[in-house]
């Protein structure tokens, strides 16, 4: 829209840019136009609709000679695919070069006519056993939408048939790349990606196993780790890892990439920031995999940037690197939880039992290209996008070492219907849990709540017999319980409260203090408990303050003066003309000065706010 070209059948004759282009419509007899506009030609075998000339497949259109003349007519010279040549024309039709191998392979020549098969570019003997045909389908399980993949059309048959045929590297992991774009779909009579997938990985044992691993056949990629009941907490739990021996080191992530046609591109560190969506500075990234640091960022990204930055998707195969009891260096292979894994169309419940987890290996972040259906250079119907993706890192318990259990990330996606990309967002988010088995401290809490707690009625009870002493009334009514249950309140919040203070200095004090990675601090799921704590110690104490409240508003206080006068005063007799003595009243001043000394001691600070702040700035800067 920013300049002017020649509609078909006319000659570009001047063009300074813009609008400023002279056409001139071609003759008759030289109706065709150049491949760069600017002259007239003869096709002999018709016209393309843009007003050039075309040629049949496998040829090559020549308009000049070799010293770049001019030809008055166009010329179709087909590529030599026979034997010593094996040419055909390239994509473009501007050249001949050597034909696809497979080609060669099963007819000796660039033609792949019947019997043969030809399938994405690639040629397959009809006598060869092919894996079954391939349905090309994406499920969007949260839209429950189900689309014809144009991607998915052009590569998931030949993909499958070269990786069965001739075990081809890159066509396998092709395929592995579709199934992780399918979310691992598991289905025993679908011929899905990851059915053709699982069929190839069934029927290919002979060709043996990575490194030892069961789950990993040899020339395809490491997918699954198996549906077997209890896996999945065995293999969280197979190796420990030593790898915090001190706080200053930082995990050492690095992730096995791949594009979308299955060709590897490289080894990244995760401390590039290649797993966050959300842009962030440098040092939080670094920060992210410092020791027992629990890092959370999340984030709204439009639809938009996510289209624009991630247009081919990237797959990752993700590694902790470590070092063994002999100094060598590894590679552990990290499991993912995808939360939106598919069987038979439908969403595991991937919940908090272990035993019925199924993992899995790839993951991508943004999948735009699945989601085209026609034309692949168009937008995509639908996205999927990792919203929320978590590292978990588990302490082993009662290490003395900073030993670890195997790392789990965990992903969740979102499919998003592409409607206006320039208003529609995703809220997306990364973090980093550090957590260690918080049981055995619970169980010890638990255990001091109850010792405590029965403390605590015993002293209610005292409480409560004093106050029925005092009163005068041995008989228990309905008062007596109802104030026994307030005495046990505030002892019970007196409780809470000593427990939740003696585990905050613990995890203070031996978290700050470790020289060896032995303790770390609770993930918010593991201080429910503790929360809960506070509240009740709260609410209780809250509940003997208003007892205490109505039990002063309710008092009523007199003042009896016993003193006794100690002089007299003279008073005349009204009528009878006399005076006599009488006894001297107390000062009402007296009165006065004891209901204000009164008021002065009715509150007393049991504290010293002096030494409160000292003590305070003692434990935070100096312990």
């Amino acid at each position: 829209g920013i300049s002017c070209v020649c509609q078909p059948g006319y000659r570009m004759v001047s063009s300074n840019g813009g609008s400023s282009v002279i056409c001139e419509k071609c003759p008759a007899n030289m109706s065709g136009v150049t491949q760069d506009g600017w002259n007239c030609i003869i096709c002999p075998k018709g016209l393309t609709s843009e007003g050039k000339c075309k040629c049949f497949n496998n040829e090559i259109l020549v308009e000049r000679s070799m010293d770049g003349i001019l030809l008055n007519e166009a010329l179709c010279i087909r590529c030599n695919g026979s034997e010593q040549s094996f040419s055909a024309s390239d994509a473009s039709g501007n050249r001949c070069v050597r034909c696809e191998q497979t080609f060669i392979n099963v007819s000796k020549s660039c033609d792949c006519s019947s019997p043969n098969v030809l399938t994405g570019g690639l040629c397959f003997s009809a006598s060869e056993s092919l894996p079954p045909k391939g349905v090309a389908t994406v499920r969007f399980g949260q839209l429950g939408i189900t689309l014809a993949s144009a991607w998915f059309l052009k590569n998931l048959q030949s993909s499958a048939s070269a990786c069965w045929s001739y075990s081809n590297l890159t066509a396998c992991q092709a395929l592995g790349n579709m199934c992780v774009m399918n979310m691992n779909s598991l289905s025993s009579s679908s011929t899905d990606a990851c059915g053709l997938f699982q069929y190839i990985y069934v029927n290919t044992a002979r060709l043996g196993i990575v490194h030892s691993i069961t789950f990993w056949r040899h020339n395809l990629p490491w997918l699954y780790y198996g549906d077997q009941p209890g896996l999945a907490s065995q293999v969280l739990v197979s190796l420990f890892l030593y790898v915090f021996y001190h706080q200053d080191v930082r995990l050492q992530f690095i992730a096995a990439s791949f594009d979308a046609a299955g060709n590897f591109l490289k080894w990244q560190s995760l401390e590039g920031g290649i797993l966050q969506l959300c842009p962030d500075t440098q040092t939080k990234l670094n920060a992210a995999y410092a020791f027992g640091t629990t890092y959370q960022q999340s984030c709204k990204i439009s639809v938009s940037k996510i289209l624009s930055d991630f247009a081919n998707p990237i797959f990752y195969d993700l590694f902790l690197e470590y070092d063994g009891d002999n100094g060598q260096q590894y590679l552990w292979a990290v499991p993912v939880l995808n939360l939106n894994l598919q069987y038979n169309e439908m969403f595991v419940n991937q919940g908090s039992n272990r035993n019925n987890w199924l993992l899995t290996r790839r993951f991508f972040l943004v999948d735009a290209l699945s989601g085209i259906e026609n034309d692949l250079g168009k937008l995509p119907r639908v996205i999927r996008i990792a919203s929320k993706i978590t590292i978990s890192i588990r302490l082993v318990s009662h290490t003395q070492r900073g030993t670890i259990y195997p790392p789990l990330i965990t992903i969740a996606y979102t499919d998003v219907l592409v409607q206006n990309p320039e208003t529609q967002s995703v809220m997306v988010s990364f973090s980093v849990n550090y957590e260690m088995n918080q049981s055995e401290a619970q169980i010890q809490t638990d255990i001091t709540l109850g010792v405590l707690g029965g403390l605590a009625v015993l002293w209610s009870l005292l409480k409560t017999a004093g106050w029925k002493r005092r009163t005068g009334n041995s008989i228990i009514d309905l008062q007596t319980v109802f104030k026994f249950l307030l005495f046990y309140a505030g002892d019970l919040a007196n409780v809470f409260f000593i427990i939740t203070v003696g585990t905050g200095i613990y995890w203070l004090v031996f978290f700050k203090a470790q020289q060896f990675v032995s303790v770390l601090l609770p993930l918010p799921s593991q201080e429910e408990v503790f929360v809960t704590y506070i509240a009740c110690a709260f609410s209780l104490k809250a509940l003997q303050f208003l007892q205490l409240l109505v039990s002063q508003l309710t008092i009523d206080i007199f003042f009896i003066d016993w003193e006794r006068p100690k002089g007299k005063v003279l008073k005349a007799v009204e009528g009878e003309g006399v005076i006599k003595s009488a006894a001297a009243p107390v000062s009402i001043w007296r009165t006065y000065f004891i209901a204000n000394e009164w008021n002065e001691i009715q509150t007393v600070r049991k504290i010293n706010p002096l030494f409160q702040v000292l003590a305070v700035l003692f434990f935070l800067e100096v312990l």
